[in-house]
């Protein structure tokens, strides 16, 4: 059974920092690229990071760039992100997920997410 659970969200005040986890079941977790995206109030969804199967490549977008670092732990079926400087406008629901997504009975499949909220 697929589940995304992801944990670590919170309120935080600008410049601040903040770990994101993501705890994934089934065997699909090790083999794929994963990517934490967020969507924040009236915006499309976005990626924000991806890292590689085994870890060795990631990416950012570019407004994170240097601020953020997405890395995994495949013994652990987690993915985390490290989230430090922060804006306001990094405030969304963040949430975690294969690069190319996941689909359950057809229809594409996304966890709870976990809020991150920005003060300024």
């Amino acid at each position: 059974q697929v589940q995304l659970v992801e944990s670590g969200g919170g309120l935080v005040q600008a410049g601040g920092s903040l770990r994101l986890s993501c705890a994934a079941s089934g065997s699909f977790f090790s083999i794929n690229t994963m990517g934490w995206y967020r969507q924040a109030p009236g915006k499309q969804r976005e990626l924000v990071a991806s890292i590689t199967s085994g870890g060795g490549t990631t990416n950012y977008a570019g407004s994170v760039k240097g601020r953020f670092t997405i890395s995994r732990d495949n013994a652990k079926n987690t993915v985390y992100l490290q989230m430090n400087a922060v804006k306001p406008e990094d405030t969304a629901v963040y949430y975690c997920n294969t690069r190319q997504g996941i689909l359950v009975n057809g229809v594409p499949y996304w966890g709870q997410g976990t809020q991150v909220t920005v003060s300024s």
